[in-house]
């Protein structure tokens, strides 16, 4: 090649290509190296990134090759598996790190089985299918799920269920060993899924037959499920009625709520059987409106009766008729034959009653021996009169008892409305005033309620209010009349005798007042207020004068009567032997032991004791054997006109013969004549009183007598000294 001085020699034309190509290849692999370089740095942000994706997820992930080689796993997995997380590294197999685990006693289940616990796991493995448990060393339970991929790895999902399985076996030994019968079924009722030992005890029915069966085959009537369109949670107890297997109706309150049961919503229901408490209810409902004994309607069924009645006649014509009946001598029979028979004899007084009214007529006892009967459909007053005499006749034909033929009778008081009333409290009073006067008068019969009977029960209550009231600021005071020795003629005691003023109506009489205060028993508060002033009267008087206080029966069954008259000698200073207590034959009637007791402690503490009104008893003489009496009081009926009546002197005569004998003061009632006096002075009685001597005086004027006495018995003296 030829070289032209002062230029470069040309490169070859090849040689040029080359170092082109050159250039051009080192460029191209730069560039590859780059994009290489870049797609791993890419590839690993993605792998940060996913590893930090599967790092927060709060079940364990793993992914493992075709091979079961691990590639990639999460914190959460490791802490799972924290006894072997030191054996997990890219690369190892998996089936490598559960042989380890095994050996390390990792896995409870495969104790004793392992190879084959090893070969059912890997298999699971790599042929997945439902979800599986697995139990750890330290008792935590893990739930395992896995699924191929494309390339025939795996993916791995772990979930410590632990927890859960604690709350499933809480539920399973508070569902298996609870008394109460639970039912776990479908939200439709249409399939019973689980029952526990008490639902197959209290139905009767097999865990088998259960399975077969849904609620609504259960369900005694056709009606909606009871959480039918409520929400989800725990509803409120309904009551339901079942069919057990054998038949029976049971009642029940039922509890249910919304629970996943077996990975499926379901409802678990509480079954409490308020059987035997319904029937309770029942029976306490009907205790609360009708009479144990009888089984009729009480007084509180009864107004509501009468209203329904009342009302329906308000849209009529026609009325109705109120019949009290009440039985006579009915105590009688309680105290001959036994409170057994009397309770038979009421029993069977309803029966009858009930069998002679119509079914559309009402009857109810209102208390011990009386019975209340509504009868509708009264065109006029006979109507009631007649169903009256039918009811009387009915009670009238002999009871057979315990072998004993009882006769009883009967007394009807009649209210018809509107004209006797036209609400139930006003006829059942008014019947109730015409009881009063068929009893009073005649017994027996029946009474129409008049309109003066209303007027004398308003009197009476008037006088109840006012007596409770002037006990209450203790108007209430004692007069006495004398007792007076008829051989000496000198006092020698008084009887108390309670009197009422009254600003409004002046001086009320007893005769008005004490009936009222033993009906009502206010008759105890005045005996006390008479016994604690008469006490107190007494102590100012001369030593040797006593002081009498009747006493009624009723403040005996009180039971502090002894208390009481204790109370009122320390209280006023008497002595004990100046108080005498008068007694009247009816108290020994009721032959009580209490009654005795009281008396003998009283005499016991000094105080004499009378019988009053003798005489006028059943037996009087069969009371004296009773008790050892300190005096005799014989009834004024047995005094008057005894100067000229040969039969009242030869009784008379008697009296005083009997006493003499007993050792006991006779002292006659009701003297008014100087006849009288004589007559009785000459049979050789000891006392008297009455209105010949004296009529009773208030306290200031025995004072005064008692001081003229005194006076006329000095003046004797120093007459005779004389």
């Amino acid at each position: 090649m030829v070289r032209v001085p002062g230029r470069p020699p040309k490169p070859a034309p090849k040689l040029a290509v080359i170092r082109r190509r050159l250039r051009s290849e080192t460029g191209e692999l730069a560039r590859k190296r780059a994009e290489a370089e870049a797609a791993i740095a890419e590839a690993r942000k993605s792998h940060a990134r996913l590893r930090e994706a599967i790092d927060i997820l709060p079940q364990g992930i793993v992914f493992l090759d075709a091979e079961g080689r691990y590639i990639l796993w999460n914190k959460r997995y490791a802490e799972i598996y924290n006894r072997s997380a030191d054996l997990f590294r890219p690369g190892a197999r998996l089936a490598d790190t559960i042989r380890i685990g095994v050996a390390r006693g990792d896995y409870p289940q495969a104790r004793g089985r392992e190879e084959e616990w090893i070969a059912e796991r890997l298999a699971r493995m790599h042929q997945p299918g439902a979800r599986h448990e697995q139990t750890l060393a330290d008792g935590r339970v893990i739930l395992i799920e896995e699924r191929l991929t494309a390339d025939g790895g795996v993916i791995g999902l772990r979930v410590d269920i632990t927890e859960l399985k604690q709350r499933e076996a809480s539920f399973r030994l508070l569902f298996d060993s609870n008394p109460v019968p639970m039912i776990v079924c479908t939200l439709d009722g249409e399939r019973i899924l689980s029952v526990n030992d008490a639902a197959v005890e209290h139905y009767g029915y097999s865990r088998a037959e259960f399975e077969k069966l849904s609620i609504r085959c259960l369900q005694a009537f056709d009606s909606d499920l009871p959480w039918t369109g409520a929400s989800g949670g725990e509803q409120a107890a309904q009551t339901w009625k079942h069919v057990r297997a054998d038949g029976a109706l049971i009642d029940l309150a039922v509890y249910s709520r919304q629970l996943v049961y077996e990975d499926r919503q379901a409802m678990l229901l509480a079954l409490m059987d308020i059987t035997e408490r319904k029937r309770a209810d029942a029976r306490l409902a009907f205790m609360a409106q009708h009479d144990s004994l009888t089984g009729l309607p009480n007084r509180k069924l009864l107004r509501q009766q009468m209203d329904d009645m009342l009302l329906h006649t308000r849209r009529s014509t026609e009325n109705l008729a109120v019949l009290v009946l009440g039985l006579d001598n009915f105590k009688a029979v309680n105290d001959t034959l036994g409170h057994g028979v009397g309770d038979m004899l009421l029993r069977a007084v309803a029966k009858r009653l009930r069998s002679t009214l119509r079914e559309e007529d009402a009857v109810a006892r209102l208390n011990s021996d009386e019975f209340a009967i509504l009868q509708g459909g009264v065109a006029r007053p006979e109507d009631a009169a007649l169903l009256a005499r039918r009811l009387l006749e009915a009670i009238a034909d002999p009871f057979l008892l315990e072998d004993h033929p009882v006769v009883i009778g009967a007394s009807v008081g009649i209210a018809v409305s509107p004209g006797d009333g036209d609400d139930s409290d006003k006829l059942l009073k008014n019947a109730d005033l015409a009881l009063s006067r068929a009893k009073k008068d005649f017994r027996g019969t029946f009474s129409f309620f008049e309109a003066e009977m209303d007027a004398r029960a308003q009197s009476r209550r008037k006088v109840e209010t006012d007596l409770r009231s002037a006990v209450q600021s203790e108007l209430l005071q004692p007069h006495y009349q004398p007792l007076v020795d008829l051989s000496t003629g000198r006092i020698t005691g008084f009887e108390a005798l309670v009197r009422w003023p009254d600003p409004e109506r002046g001086m009320i009489s007893p005769a008005e007042f004490i009936p009222v205060a033993e009906e009502t028993g206010l008759i105890n508060a005045v005996g006390a207020l008479m016994l604690r002033r008469a006490c107190t009267d007494a102590a100012q008087w001369p030593d040797d004068v006593r002081v009498a206080v009747n006493l009624s029966p009723l403040q005996f069954r009180v039971g502090n009567l002894l208390a009481l008259v204790m109370d009122a000698l320390k209280q006023s200073g008497l002595p004990a032997r100046r108080l005498e207590l008068e007694i009247t034959e009816t108290l020994l009637l009721e032959k009580s032991g209490q009654v005795l007791a009281t008396l003998h402690a009283l005499r016991a503490l000094g105080v004499r004791i009378s019988m009053d009104d003798f005489g006028t008893g059943y037996s009087s003489l069969s009371y004296l054997r009773s008790f050892p009496f300190d005096k005799i009081k014989v009834d004024r009926s047995f005094v008057r006109d005894v100067d000229a009546n040969r039969d009242a002197q030869a009784i008379f005569r008697s009296i005083v013969s009997l006493g003499m004998g007993l050792g006991v003061t006779i002292t006659a009632e009701g003297v008014e004549t100087e006849a009288e006096l004589s007559c009785l002075r000459a049979e050789g009685c000891h006392e008297g009183q009455g209105f010949l001597f004296s009529r009773a005086r208030p306290h200031a004027e025995i004072v005064a007598l008692l001081q003229a006495q005194r006076g006329l018995i000095a003046a004797g003296s120093e007459g005779r000294a004389a």
